[in-house]
């Protein structure tokens, strides 16, 4: 009977030979390009889009509830508020020359939860998508973390240009399992908070979950990531890495 360890030595070298095969022509690239410029903290979390962001998200779900409450519990006229807000974000951010990868994301997003609630007359069923996606993600994230290939870490080895790498450091493979997890709970406690209030049909209550769920809890999320994550590798490994992204980040944004 084969040994179940030199098995998964020899997929992981399999997986890893492809992965290098893949991200060649990227390192052959970035091999006659100048080393990014040394950054710092706030460049990165600037370079994520920063509080402009967040708003770009959750500012839509907002006008949903306020206007819902307002308008005397009038569905249609709520949801024309809410996708109305998000267009609006969208043709500020294009105007501005800004990126629109959150903007669009949030625009997107409730036009589905519109859609969704005005084929059902139901107000609270504009939560729907959003459960559906807190739950499909944190299985995802979940997943990888159990199969030994935390997201975090896989997507530190493409935009590091590494490969799997930092599989073989556990130092790191615990950091970026760490961090992983901590979006795990981060969709956990969404869930475990809002589907009760949904079949409850507590519709205020669920709003106001959802806003307090949605920018501030994402953003603790993000800081406790990036504080476990920080404190997981060496300085000089933070640094590279922290470089590296905020300099992909930067490129994608122009």
């Amino acid at each position: 009977m084969a040994d179940p360890t030199s098995r998964r030595d020899q997929i992981d070298d399999d997986l890893q030979e492809k992965l290098v095969e893949i991200l060649t022509p990227e390192v052959e690239a970035a091999a006659t390009q100048p080393p990014p410029p040394k950054s710092t903290d706030k460049d990165f979390f600037h370079a994520l889009g920063g509080w402009g962001a967040l708003l770009d998200i959750g500012l839509p779900w907002i006008a949903f509830l306020v206007a819902y409450a307002v308008t005397d519990h009038k569905l249609q006229l709520s949801l024309i508020i809410a996708v109305g807000i998000a267009a609006v974000l969208a043709v500020v951010r294009l105007v501005r020359r800004q990126a629109l990868r959150n903007v669009f994301g949030g625009f997107i997003g409730v036009l589905i939860s519109a859609w969704v609630a005005n084929r059902t007359g139901n107000a609270k069923d504009f939560y729907v998508p959003g459960l559906l996606t807190n739950l499909g993600y944190g299985l995802l994230y979940l997943i990888t973390v159990l199969i030994r290939w935390p997201l975090f870490g896989f997507l530190y080895g493409v935009i590091t240009q590494t490969g799997t790498a930092w599989r073989r450091d556990p130092v790191l493979l615990r950091g970026f399992s760490r961090a992983t997890l901590v979006f795990v709970g981060l969709f956990a406690i969404r869930l475990i908070v809002q589907v009760p209030l949904y079949f409850t049909g507590s519709l205020n209550a669920l709003g106001i979950a959802k806003i307090g769920l949605g920018l501030p809890f994402y953003a603790l999320a993000i800081w406790l990531a990036y504080a476990v994550l920080r404190g997981s590798m060496p300085p000089e490994k933070w640094d590279e890495a922290r470089d590296s992204i905020t300099h992909l980040l930067r490129a994608n944004k122009k």
